[in-house]
């Protein structure tokens, strides 16, 4: 079984390429999703958060509200790290829980674990291949603003915290670009997935 990483900017249009692998057949992972459910009631972080943030970050139905939580630690570095510290463990094991059964029911088939920060925390390390998906940068920001809500600056301010796409590049087998027509991602996506294909048979 291969393990690969898929990864990019903000709004760079990476689960856009996830949806388009899964379809192929790979099997696809949203590390944002596990990051929910770590959060929620009864997730493992759960309790954990809510003690280093403070109780006021949860919503009247006892949901980590994580907007107000983003709030918290943008722009401060070590409350990020320490928020990263109690997620993000979790987060690992029940990725590589569902990558090992997956492992048993398909040995030859491909997992991947679309996350943004997979460079950024080291744990690219962990995959066979890794796909870097890239746009323009007033792309990123176009796109960010209709899904996200947030202003022009606030956007920008996010994508500068982030690690810029040309140093990913350098950890990246495999680079998509998103500035096309989505027809074009698709095609590109195709022959990324015939690549793996080739190396997890």
């Amino acid at each position: 079984m291969l393990k690969v990483g898929l990864t990019g900017g903000l709004a760079s249009g990476k689960s856009f390429v996830g949806e388009t692998l899964a379809g192929l057949g790979c099997f696809v992972i949203q590390a944002d999703e596990l990051g929910h459910q770590v959060l929620s009631p009864g997730g493992e972080a759960y309790t954990a958060v809510i003690d280093e943030f403070g109780g006021d970050i949860v919503s009247g139905d006892g949901q980590i509200d994580r907007n107000r939580l983003a709030e918290r630690v943008f722009g401060a570095p070590d409350r990020l790290a320490r928020l990263n510290e109690l997620v993000h463990p979790p987060v690992v094991r029940r990725e590589e829980e569902l990558v090992a059964e997956f492992a048993i029911r398909e040995p030859h088939g491909i997992a991947v674990v679309e996350a943004a920060i997979l460079i950024e925390t080291g744990s690219y390390k962990r995959f066979d291949r890794m796909i870097l998906v890239t746009c323009r940068d007033d792309q990123q920001v176009e796109r960010a603003l209709r899904r996200n809500g947030l202003t022009a600056d606030g956007v920008r301010a996010r994508i500068g915290r982030q690690m810029p796409l040309e140093e990913k590049r350098k950890y990246a087998d495999f680079v998509i670009d998103t500035s096309g027509e989505k027809e074009d991602t698709v095609r590109q996506t195709r022959a990324v997935y015939e690549a793996l294909r080739r190396l997890a048979s």
